[in-house]
């Protein structure tokens, strides 16, 4: 098969051959950038939250004084331990996937401006929190009694506390956690510990790397860690034991109000969480699917024209001995060249497309796999939706072809 004949013939119907090439670039452009942020976005959907979520569910109650957070707190505790089929309760600042209270920025020394490690979730909890939270420890120690320690304002003064491993190994890479030192503004701390997973509360802000930078921090209760239970069931019991937890408050604590929003089981409040994210990817395959499907229909439109308008040329090569594979190659070569034209412009729309998205959106950089992925995928397309017109045009008959000549 000479390659000049056909490129003779595309230079003959130039504007449609460039139509045809640019709608294949914006595909490509679209495709590689949509499918990147289809990924990005599944991946923050399955973070790993690092906790028992069947099990777990959480109780917020507000329109308190400060003053009066030990009493409402023990009134809470005491109830709310009472119900049947209630394993534990305990207190919390704050859950995966739920409100976020405890947000701040770290440094390794005392000067917060600088060696700055960046902005984490300090997870206030009260003895017991550790082990109803289901967390896993991968290295130094659990927290004891004599760990926890009253909160100021924010979080304890000078508290030893756990870290995730995403936390540690972007704090301290290729070194052991154990013992490193971080303030926060004039506050302390130590590691003492390292969990597997522990997300913070709204890990889709911060992205994929930063989705797991939270610091366990074991708090006496009272002062800023009051009015957020985290209650343990089985999780068959789990829905009920919440229902009966949420019509208990009035009675426990009339002076409160419940959260009803974000008295949730933490399976609960996941999915709420992650609602856009799941809408965002069937979006965004629509965008993908209605993109690959005007494409298709391009090629196919452009080559039964062109098959139409070459039925003459056709019927006399078929007349010199031209076969049906000839013919049907002919149009296929013809495509992937048009195809390739138009992947090599794609592929630069792609990353300029993913500049901009960086620029204005903060999202990374678009791997370059997804370059040859996309050309795979619009290379078949192309030779998928010419192969009909291909064979229509490779089964006309020479007499037919040539009867007007």
């Amino acid at each position: 098969m000479q390659i000049r004949p056909i490129l003779a013939a595309l230079r003959r119907h130039r504007l449609a051959t460039l139509l045809i090439a640019m709608e294949i670039a914006l595909a490509c452009a679209v495709l590689c950038n949509a499918c990147f942020l289809v990924v990005q976005r599944w991946k923050l959907i399955q973070t790993q939250s690092g906790v028992d979520e069947n099990s777990l569910a959480v109780l917020t109650v507000n329109g308190f004084e400060p003053t009066q957070a030990a009493d409402v707190n023990a009134r809470m505790l005491v109830g709310l331990r009472a119900i049947p089929g209630m394993q534990a309760v305990t207190l919390i600042n704050q859950v995966p996937f739920g409100p976020q209270t405890g947000a701040a920025g770290i440094s390794r020394d005392a000067d917060s401006f600088k060696n700055t490690i960046g902005v984490v979730d300090f997870v206030l909890a009260e003895p017991g929190t550790f082990q109803v939270l289901g967390l896993k420890l991968v290295e130094g120690r659990m927290p004891q009694a004599d760990d926890y320690r009253p909160a100021t304002n924010f979080a304890p003064m000078d508290a030893q506390v756990l870290v995730s491993r995403a936390l540690a190994e972007h704090a301290w890479p290729g070194e052991s956690p154990i013992g490193k030192e971080f303030w926060c503004d004039k506050l302390h701390f130590r590691v003492m510990g390292v969990v597997d997973h522990f997300a913070r509360a709204h890990p889709r802000e911060w992205g994929a790397q930063a989705a797991e930078w939270t610091v366990f921090t074991p708090t006496l209760p009272g002062g800023s860690l009051a009015g957020t239970y985290l209650l343990r069931a089985s999780p068959a019991d789990l829905p009920r034991v919440l229902r009966t937890a949420r019509d208990a408050v009035a009675k426990i604590a009339p002076d409160v109000v419940l959260d009803q929003e974000n008295s949730q089981t933490i399976t609960d409040l996941r999915t709420d969480y992650f609602k856009s994210d799941r809408i965002m990817i069937d979006l965004l395959i629509g965008v993908i699917v209605t993109m690959l499907g005007v494409t298709a229909l391009g090629i196919v439109g452009l080559a039964s024209f062109w098959v139409q308008q070459r039925r003459r040329q056709i019927g006399v090569r078929r007349a010199l001995g031209a076969t049906r594979g000839d013919i049907l190659r002919y149009f296929q070569t013809e495509n992937f060249l048009i195809v390739t034209g138009g992947i090599l412009l794609g592929m630069l729309l792609a990353f300029a497309l993913n500049l901009a998205l960086m620029t204005h959106y903060e999202l990374p950089r678009l791997p370059f796999y997804y370059l040859p992925i996309g050309a795979l995928v619009l290379w078949g397309l192309g030779q998928l939706a010419v192969l009909g017109p291909a064979l229509r045009a490779a089964a006309v008959p020479p007499v037919v072809a040539t009867r007007s000549v």
